[in-house]
């Protein structure tokens, strides 16, 4: 039983399979326990934190994530847990346990399962940016 998904958020590109197992997350096959940066460790364990271990038991997933900066990475990788997992439950487990992650994780944080559509918009002629232009100042 394997499932794979791909995902894009921000500047990130994340990859993810999921498949059965004891439990093990690695990300660029780094054990989860060693992300880096430390301090945003804790952002990437949310999903496990919230939902525990149990329901991770029987699970492995495998992510790899390219492009972007430190942040993007971590939130990309935390969404692509939960993404995961929650797919996982609903082809090869049962709609309502299915249902019940989807709660859980929905009302803690929208981010875990929505991507972010913004996008940075490319820049137009006339002007240094995407919005600004040149102001044309009439003098009387």
């Amino acid at each position: 039983k394997q499932w794979y998904n791909a995902d894009v958020r921000e500047a990130v590109g994340s990859t993810q399979s999921t498949g059965e197992g004891n439990g093990m997350i690695k990300v660029n096959g780094v054990p989860i326990d060693l992300i880096e940066p430390a301090t945003l460790r804790y952002k990437v364990l949310e999903p496990i934190l919230l939902l525990g271990k149990k329901r991770f038991e029987g699970v492995d997933i495998r992510i790899r994530v390219r492009g972007g900066g430190a942040t993007a990475r971590i939130y990309a990788i935390r969404q692509a847990i939960s993404k995961s997992l929650v797919a996982y439950y609903q082809k090869f487990v049962d709609e309502t346990s299915k249902k019940e992650i989807k709660d859980i994780l929905l009302n803690y944080d929208k981010t875990l399962l929505v991507a972010d559509p913004r996008r940075c918009e490319p820049k137009k002629f006339g002007g240094p940016g995407a919005r600004a232009n040149t102001r044309n100042l009439i003098v009387k």
